[in-house]
């Protein structure tokens, strides 16, 4: 199993707005990297769902069910979705300013490449930031 941090903001696009849709296509990436990312997400894998914009905190738990497919927001063949379900809110939302404080999330791609929407997290860096999110 991989993890994955994805980012949304949450004015334009929010975990209630994906609460709501119950399963919906990650889509309007449009940064190579991410896109890559992107095409190495398994059905399955664990994502983190966060908050970016004036938020910067992680606020919920997804799941991918579909790998990846040519992005219906556009006919640009380069770029691609995957389809995310919503498994579990956070007791309480792990803020970037949290993540940063922590030694041992000092080398997540939030901290080190900020502007990706799509990113891989180690194993052990997921369950930290889970772990402060269901603390309280």
């Amino acid at each position: 199993m991989n993890y994955w941090l994805v980012k949304s903001e949450p004015e334009a696009y929010s975990w209630d707005n994906f609460i709501d849709l119950g399963r919906d296509h990650w889509d309007g990436v449009r940064n190579y990297q991410a896109r890559n990312f992107m095409k190495d997400m398994k059905v399955d894998d664990l994502v983190l769902f966060y908050h970016s914009g004036k938020e910067k905190q992680v606020v919920g738990i997804a799941k991918v069910v579909k790998e990846f497919y040519q992005d219906p927001t556009t006919t640009d063949e380069r770029w691609v979705v995957v389809d995310l379900v919503p498994e579990k809110k956070l007791n309480q939302p792990v803020t970037l300013q949290q993540i940063k404080a922590d030694e041992r999330l000092q080398n997540v791609y939030l901290i080190r490449q900020s502007r990706l929407s799509v990113m891989p997290l180690k194993p052990e860096e997921f369950d930290i930031i889970i772990g402060m999110g269901e603390e309280g």
